[in-house]
């Protein structure tokens, strides 16, 4: 970290302390300014929080009829802070989304728990919710560790190398769709800093895709080179990935879609209601 930066994380951990709740403005201030860095599990578990724009744009994937979100791995809740609102169609119409968040580091937890209050967060290992006795949701979401991070066991079906598959194949245990953000060459295409969009097969998303009957979908037309150097100490080449979990694919070589939808309209087409 810069001299500057362990300033204001400093100032981050001074609002977790508070003996309060923290308004909008602070909890917005810890989600910038907490440094994952800080805490000696980060790279070794691949944990490096979503930047705040690539967060906000993969809440435009959130279902409008979603009620019942799972957080997989999720930080201090950068995505599920984003994903707030109130739900808009079916049965749960004009409630207030909830959220589950799971996250195994403590410290991370504990931060959460002050950006998100009212989420029932629950400290544990990925890999084991599907054991967890918790209720089906509407939607997963995350932004794993990527790649070959050391894991505890496979998730159901997949034995694969890369963690991203594993959280992704929790979630269609847990969910009916998903969306998450994963490393460009996990995701079966390139659309972020290209010309144009393509498929990509990569032998690591066809054994996913094969041993779990998951297609990954591209999102709205998110770009998410535009963020790249806003992690914290990395820069990824990412895609966020939409998964309808209800409908397995069919075999390994069926034809993925292209992009849903049109480039995306200005953001204020797509602000979310928020208020109690």
């Amino acid at each position: 970290m810069t001299k500057a930066e362990e300033k204001l994380h400093a100032e981050a951990l001074a609002l977790v302390d508070l003996d309060r709740d923290l308004t909008a403005e602070e909890r917005e201030f810890v989600l910038d300014n907490f440094q994952e860095i800080s805490t000696a599990a980060n790279s070794t578990h691949g944990a490096f929080f979503t930047p705040g724009e690539l967060a906000n744009d993969l809440a435009i994937e959130i279902l409008t009829g979603a009620h019942r979100i799972l957080d997989l791995g999720a930080g201090i809740g950068r995505l599920s802070h984003a994903c707030q609102g109130r739900v808009t169609t079916g049965p749960h119409e004009g409630q207030q989304r909830h959220f589950t968040c799971i996250e195994s580091n403590p410290d991370y937890l504990r931060v959460g728990r002050r950006v998100m209050p009212d989420a029932e967060w629950i400290l544990g290992d990925i890999l084991d919710v599907p054991s967890m006795g918790l209720d089906r949701f509407d939607m997963a979401i995350a932004n794993p560790p990527f790649g070959a991070v050391a894991r505890s066991k496979n998730a159901p079906g997949y034995n694969g190398a890369r963690f991203e598959y594993h959280v992704i194949a929790v979630a269609s245990m847990m969910a009916d769709d998903g969306v998450f953000i994963v490393p460009q060459r996990s995701s079966g295409f390139e659309f972020s800093g290209k010309s144009e969009y393509r498929n990509i097969d990569s032998p690591e998303y066809r054994q996913f895709r094969t041993a779990t009957g998951l297609t990954l979908e591209p999102a709205c037309s998110i770009d998410t080179s535009l963020y790249r150097t806003a992690w914290h100490g990395v820069t990824p080449v990412t895609e966020v990935v939409f998964v309808d979990f209800t409908e397995r694919a069919k075999h390994a070589e069926t034809r993925r879609p292209t992009p849903r939808g049109l480039p995306r309209p200005a953001r204020h087409q797509y602000m979310l209601d928020v208020g109690a």
